[in-house]
């Protein structure tokens, strides 16, 4: 057996772990009916560094359920580019989704071929969440892709993050999340990545979160040739706030947060955190959803680099 053939069964073995649990609660479900589906997408960037990409997808759904539990296929459009450089790619992607959308717990994944430069990558991005007590979740996630930055996407650099994350309930109005992972770029390096995240829910009706945050990695090897920016410690500390809104089967929500960097325990500086999106009812014969973020922070090209970010999807179910 090739290795594309192990990896796309190890996928479709994936598959049936994930949506094993949700069995028993689907046959209890009486007006949930899978229909066909089909969608578009895209996915916009432009950073401070005058890097740009641009993902434009067509999607169909053989089997969709509703906006948690579906199966389907992405043929994607990828362009990059940085004043002269440009740089196009192509990807088709396997979809699968079902989570149950009272408790978050189930999985979802996005297995696919994504061909860019002459160099061609298997990727993976996957998570699955279950809840062993009613004040504690755990999460697995997994990520492969490229690494987007133009020398990188030139030598066909790529990583694979392996994470897992626990969500423990201190009281009603108190949660921690922890998460421990690693990150392999196959150019030889590897992060070890720790994240922290105290959530304080002031009320429980209001939808507010009061949100403590800390994250560090550390690089194995800090000389990668300026093809990503690669610092040898890591760490930022962040305050943020958090609102949820629902109104009708619609979700809109919006984090902004204040921090500081710490790089090689020597330089500090401040960062800044902007994200908003709005999603329409989870079961319906539509289901669209939008998202933006702003980011500021520190690369190698300078204290002050930003990014900024644009996504959307349009599903229509017949």
């Amino acid at each position: 057996m090739t290795g594309a053939s192990r990896y796309f069964v190890a996928v479709l073995f994936g598959f049936v772990v994930l949506i094993a649990p949700c069995r028993a609660e689907e046959e209890k479900d009486k007006e949930k009916t899978a229909g066909v589906a089909f969608g578009a997408e895209f996915f916009l960037t432009n950073d401070s560094d005058n890097f740009q990409s641009r993902r434009v997808s067509v999607e169909f759904f053989p089997a969709f359920e509703n906006a948690d539990r579906y199966l389907g296929f992405r043929l994607g459009d990828y362009q990059y580019r940085q004043d002269s450089w440009r740089r196009a790619g192509q990807k088709i992607s396997f979809l699968a989704r079902s989570i149950d959308t009272r408790t978050g717990d189930g999985g979802a994944m996005e297995a696919g071929l994504f061909e860019q430069g002459g160099h061609t990558l298997l990727t993976l991005d996957g998570s699955y969440r279950v809840s062993p007590t009613k004040s504690t979740a755990l999460e697995f996630l997994v990520t492969r892709d490229w690494v987007e930055t133009p020398k990188s996407l030139d030598r066909g650099i790529d990583f694979s993050f392996v994470g897992v994350a626990v969500d423990q309930g201190l009281g009603s109005h108190l949660t921690l999340v922890g998460l421990l992972a690693q990150q392999y770029f196959s150019d030889g390096n590897r992060r070890d990545h720790g994240r922290l995240r105290l959530i304080y829910q002031p009320s429980l009706d209001l939808g507010l979160t009061l949100q403590a945050r800390y994250r560090t990695y550390r690089s194995s090897h800090e000389d990668v040739d300026r093809a990503y920016f690669n610092p040898k410690n890591y760490s930022e500390s962040m305050l943020a706030v958090s609102w949820r809104y629902r109104f009708q089967g619609w979700t809109a929500a919006a984090v902004a947060g204040l921090g500081n960097e710490t790089i090689n325990h020597d330089l500090n500086q401040p960062t800044r955190l902007l994200e908003m999106s709005l999603q329409s009812p989870v079961r319906g014969s539509q289901v669209f959803r939008f998202s933006a973020g702003y980011s500021r922070s520190t690369t190698f090209s300078g204290p002050n680099y930003q990014y900024r970010y644009m996504r959307g999807e349009w599903v229509i179910l017949f």
